[in-house]
């Protein structure tokens, strides 16, 4: 027979030599220290090294903080308010790309709302120091608003690329039909694109959320005196001595994660 004619197998990965192995090894690598930080963060001694039982006394000892809890309260603060301006943000941006056709410059425009991602995280850290430095001194205003500033421009494109995903997903048919039918373009987007949409907005919402909640460098760089965030407060907590109330932290905020990422499964799914 003709080897031109024999059917060849359509190539899988699982197939090539020690990728079970392989896949294994990086699971491993990538989740054990996760499991180990939960694990000692129920440690009842005071190191993280050694298990010396299992008790509570980290996440009482967190809880009562007073520190940790303003630390937790103003992340909270500045991670939503942070996440609602950079959606409200990226959806305009995400209609504009790919519902408002091509235009002239549309490379730079999307350069520019990526520009976040592709830039190094202590650059744009740097960048905003300059900037708001300058503004302070001239209006001799040092509240969390540069923070939320900081970190809304930070996340747009975190918030943008699930919203411009889903609105490249979804069939733009109806939307034209509503145009033939003299919808104007308000009305058409809150009755036939929002409605759509909202798995996306939810999505980049949550992923912005996430991203300003554990942010350090920017947050570092650009908060004054008395602004101390979950993260730098952890920063500053390991610089000085390593105890399990880091590790009950940690875990919450991978609970906080995880909750999260479980909401908005059955959020899409109801909506599919």
């Amino acid at each position: 027979m003709d080897s031109s004619t024999v059917p060849r197998k359509a190539f899988d990965v699982r197939r090539l030599p020690f990728f079970g192995g392989l896949a294994i090894s990086c699971f491993i690598f990538l989740y054990l220290p996760i499991i180990l930080l939960v694990m000692y963060s129920f440690n009842a001694g005071s190191t993280i090294a050694i298990w010396e039982g299992f008790s509570w006394r980290w996440y009482s000892a967190a809880w009562a903080n007073e520190q940790v809890q303003r630390a937790a309260w103003l992340s909270l603060i500045i991670a939503t308010s942070s996440a609602l301006l950079a959606t409200a943000c990226a959806v305009p941006a995400a209609l504009a790309t790919t519902r408002g056709g091509g235009f002239k410059g549309f490379s730079v425009v999307f350069a520019l709302i990526n520009q976040p991602l592709m830039v190094p995280e202590i650059v744009t850290a740097v960048a905003l120091l300059v900037f708001f430095s300058s503004i302070k001194v001239a209006t001799g205003y040092t509240g969390i608003g540069y923070l939320v500033l900081a970190h809304t421009a930070f996340c747009i494109p975190f918030a943008y690329m699930p919203i411009r995903a889903r609105l490249q997903s979804m069939d733009p048919s109806l939307e034209q039909a509503a145009a033939d039918l003299y919808a104007r373009p308000w009305r058409s987007f809150k009755t036939i694109t929002l409605p759509q949409l909202w798995p996306g907005i939810l999505a980049g919402a949550m992923l912005a959320f996430v991203i300003s909640l554990d942010d350090v460098v920017i947050t570092e760089f650009v908060k004054t005196a008395g602004q101390e965030t979950l993260p730098t407060y952890m920063l500053g907590q390991l610089r000085r001595v390593v105890t399990p109330e880091i590790n009950a932290i940690s875990t919450v905020l991978l609970g906080i994660s995880i909750v999260m990422v479980v909401i908005f499964h059955f959020l899409s799914k109801t909506r599919q």
